[in-house]
């Protein structure tokens, strides 16, 4: 079983920075890439960004040049830097993580974490 842990949400006016982290403990074999999602009320979960093990990253049009997201491989954990946030950022942001056990590759998903942003 593996359990993804997300921290760091919050309330934080526009133009401000958060800094979201994620911790995966448990029964994990290799983590090929680590994402955060967000998903606004009434809209669908769409991906943020993603950072893949060889370090690769993509970004949501919507947040490149704001957005940065790193890992720690040590320590299995992953965070989103977010930098000059808009109203629009405003969501409940989700970790996730595809893990491969054997021959199986899993995606887990952690609990999510409310990001809000007052204009």
């Amino acid at each position: 079983q593996v359990q993804l842990v997300e921290s760091g949400g919050g309330l934080v006016q526009a133009g401000g920075s958060l800094r979201l982290s994620c911790a995966a403990s448990g029964s994990i074999g290799v983590i090929n890439s680590m994402s955060w999602y967000r998903q606004a009320p009434e809209k669908q979960r769409e991906r943020v960004a993603i950072i893949i093990s060889a370090g690769t990253t993509n970004f949501a049009d919507s947040v490149k040049g704001r957005f940065t997201i790193s890992r720690d491989y040590a320590k299995n954990t992953v965070s989103l830097q977010m930098n000059s946030l808009r109203f629009e950022d405003t969501a409940v942001y989700f970790c996730s993580a595809n893990i491969q056990q054997g021959a199986i590759t899993s995606k887990y998903w952690g609990q999510g974490t409310q990001v809000t942003v007052s204009s």
